[in-house]
């Protein structure tokens, strides 16, 4: 995630910052954002994603890029992001500890289920709940797959 000051405006009472944020993932899929900092909050402007995120994917963006901008825009971070309550930083961002072996293949598949259940991408269920960029949980999905916890996926016509 990059976050970089796009402008100022100071005036009697203080200053407001815009700032840009990207998020990119390896497989081409891209966050911008517009953040404001004004009287020690912060809050988004402007959000364009490609390809289009839901309104399940927009709140989970919150979460993965609240401590890096509050760093950034100078305010006070969310807590967790030293690592404690099982959270661990990684790239910036704070994401939750997740088990490995045949325990996180069989999460991983609980959540992928959920999500098609629900008709929302069960590989972005899986990213938010992992904190893994998209080839990291499609890898995670194959081996949730490979262990038998989901079926094999059928072929392209």
């Amino acid at each position: 995630m990059s976050v970089w000051p796009a402008w100022e405006v100071r005036d009697d009472a203080g200053a407001t910052v815009w700032f840009g944020v990207r998020l990119e993932f390896g497989d081409g899929a891209r966050v911008d954002a517009l953040a404001v900092a004004s009287e020690g909050c912060v809050s988004i402007e402007d959000v364009r994603a490609e390809p289009a995120l839901s309104l399940d994917d927009l709140a989970a963006l919150a979460d993965w890029i609240e401590a890096p901008l509050s760093e950034a825009c100078g305010v006070g971070a969310g807590s967790g992001a030293d690592g404690e309550d099982g959270e661990d930083a990684v790239s910036g961002l704070v994401v939750p500890a997740w088990p490995r072996g045949v325990e996180g293949q069989w999460l991983v598949a609980q959540k992928y289920r959920a999500a098609q259940e629900q008709g929302v991408d069960p590989v972005l269920a899986v990213m938010r709940a992992t904190g893994q960029d998209r080839r990291k949980s499609l890898r995670l999905i194959g081996q949730a797959r490979d262990a038998g916890f989901l079926t094999r996926r059928r072929a392209r016509r």
